[in-house]
């Protein structure tokens, strides 16, 4: 997932030249924005199989040239993002489809909805055609997604679909294709036994993260929930992290909103980490407190999971319980590395459930997880250790 935004070092996001070539759709309303994303994809390596200026036009687009990505905007005429994702992934189940949408609140919900449709991700575009022109940092983000999304499509890629028609009122598409294999193998830490009950639940997430996140507290259930604070760090932009706290709230029927400075975490409460700051914990008086930062990004993201990791093992010492899930990069394995040191266990979502292995997967190989398990089993596992009781 972005992260305010998310900007990763700049890279050559080609494919290698055995690997078959990304195929890309673009469908945007703005000509400025078509023209600069397609140079974009093209001096990438990617192959740009065509551009469409609304959700029918890339419909047939998608008939004759079976892309792997979709960069799909949400608002256009005739027949918007929202419209056209959910006959997309019916007539290509496997096709990874990324919105892209403004920095405003309904599209921040729009976005989330989308991603609960089958959608693989979301990218906050700038307001402007100037700004979309000007923003490294957007650039970076959509290339980076389109060759993430796209090396795992296009590796499994199938003939071109025969018919886009599709049932009316489809809403739930096959989840995204999952990554190959790591070649390296990991090993797991010995189960960390707690010496009093944990006093916070920790969560690291980002691409793929909303869906992942919600899934796994549902799993772990309300009543346990409610002995401990929740603590989540989401790779999101302004504005959609709010949005995703009341879509938590929503989930799972506790009160869920940002963080907020000099709070105290109460149990039963979700907190998530405001986009575009860094959510940080100190030690108290009567008890921790969060403290929200506008320090430089730390491993390219604010807010970094690395960062509230750290910070947790020296206010609760082992008195916590850390969950990594699916995302880009490797935010929360210097973080999991100081909580296991206090002796906190840290879980890890496996491969095959997370949309990119990117965190987990460095956490996991980096030797620091208890357990690596696929997301519906994470939530059973968890609530075991937060309430002591067997899974």
């Amino acid at each position: 997932m972005v992260s305010s935004p998310a900007v990763a070092p700049p890279r050559n996001p080609a494919a290698p030249s055995a690997a078959p070539a990304v195929r890309v759709l673009i469908a945007d309303d703005s000509a400025v924005v078509r023209g600069l994303v397609a140079r974009w994809i093209t001096e990438a390596g990617f192959e740009l199989v065509g551009t469409a200026a609304n959700g029918r036009i890339a419909l047939e687009m998608m008939a004759r040239h079976d892309p792997d990505v979709v960069l799909l905007d949400i608002d256009m005429p005739e027949l918007d993002g929202t419209g056209a994702l959910p006959r997309m992934l019916a007539a290509s189940p496997s096709v990874q489809v990324v919105m892209m949408s403004t920095l405003t609140t309904r599209n921040a919900d729009i976005s989330l909805k989308c991603l609960a449709l089958g959608a693989a991700d979301y990218i906050a575009k700038p307001e402007s055609n100037r700004g979309v022109t000007t923003s490294d940092a957007f650039r970076i983000d959509l290339i980076e997604r389109v060759r993430v999304f796209g090396a795992a499509r296009a590796r499994g890629r199938r003939p071109a679909p025969a018919s886009l028609a599709a049932p009316a009122g489809l809403s739930a598409p096959a989840p995204p294709v999952a990554a190959a294999k790591p070649a390296a193998s990991f090993t797991l830490r010995p189960k960390a036994r707690l010496a009093a009950p944990p006093r916070a639940l920790l969560i690291g997430s980002s691409t793929g993260g909303p869906k992942a996140v919600g899934e796994m507290l549902e799993g772990i259930g309300a009543a346990a929930l409610r002995r401990l604070p929740v603590l989540v760090v989401q790779h999101m932009p302004p504005i959609f992290t709010a949005v995703f706290a009341e879509h938590l709230a929503a989930r799972t029927g506790l009160p869920a909103a940002e963080g907020k400075a000099d709070e105290r975490p109460e149990p039963g409460r979700i907190y998530v980490a405001p986009g575009g700051r860094h959510m940080h914990l100190a030690a108290g008086p009567n008890g921790p407190t969060i403290r929200l930062g506008d320090g430089p990004p730390v491993n390219f993201c604010r807010p970094a999971v690395d960062v509230l990791f750290k910070d947790a093992a020296a206010v609760f010492g082992g008195a916590c319980v850390a969950v990594i899930l699916t995302g880009m990069g490797s935010d929360g394995t210097n973080g999991a590395r100081a909580l296991v040191e206090t002796g906190v266990p840290v879980l890890a979502q496996d491969e095959a459930t997370s949309t990119v292995w990117g965190m987990p997967g460095s956490v996991a190989r980096a030797g620091l997880a208890q357990a690596v398990l696929p997301l519906p089993d994470l939530g059973p596992a968890l609530r075991a250790l937060v309430t002591g009781q067997p899974a």
